[in-house]
């Protein structure tokens, strides 16, 4: 049964099915609309994609490391800057966004990893609670990344 599940879960992390994937929604977007907050919106497209870096980053630490402190909620996991200060920022925080979702994808497929046992530092999360939750966040903000490209007439 562990097999079937972990594969499901690996598809749903990677997501494309029923949506477009992170990847796609962020491809070949102008600089210059990485920062732009399109009106009537609260946010741009670089804060979604910083505050799923941030957010996948604090459940990867939390599930591998009991003694992770998370962030204090909700500052510490958005940005405050509307745009990215250079290319690199932008470059690093997609790259981010792929190595820690390959170093969660890493924790599934661990050799004993135990999908369902709680983890002993928390209040009941599990692997299993934690792949769905960064798989439905990031789908959640995607969606959201691809209607403000739609708004400023970038899709």
């Amino acid at each position: 049964m562990k097999d079937p599940l972990i594969n499901a879960l690996k598809e749903l992390l990677a997501g494309g099915h029923a949506h477009v994937t992170f990847e796609d929604a962020v491809k070949q977007l102008p600089a210059r609309l990485q920062g732009q907050v399109p009106p009537g919106m609260p946010y741009s497209i670089w804060q979604l994609v910083e505050h799923i870096r941030i957010t996948q980053w604090d459940i990867l630490e939390f599930s591998r490391n009991p003694d992770y402190a998370s962030p204090p909620w909700p500052e510490g996991y958005w940005p405050k800057e509307t745009a990215p200060p250079n290319a690199a920022a932008w470059k690093h925080s997609l790259e981010q966004i792929g190595r820690d979702k390959a170093a969660f994808l890493a924790l599934l497929t661990a050799p004993g990893a135990d999908l369902c046992k709680p983890f002993p530092h928390g209040t009941g999360q599990h692997l299993l609670r934690e792949a769905m939750l960064i798989a439905d966040h990031t789908s959640y903000h995607t969606g959201e990344i691809v209607v403000l490209r739609r708004m400023m007439g970038a899709w």
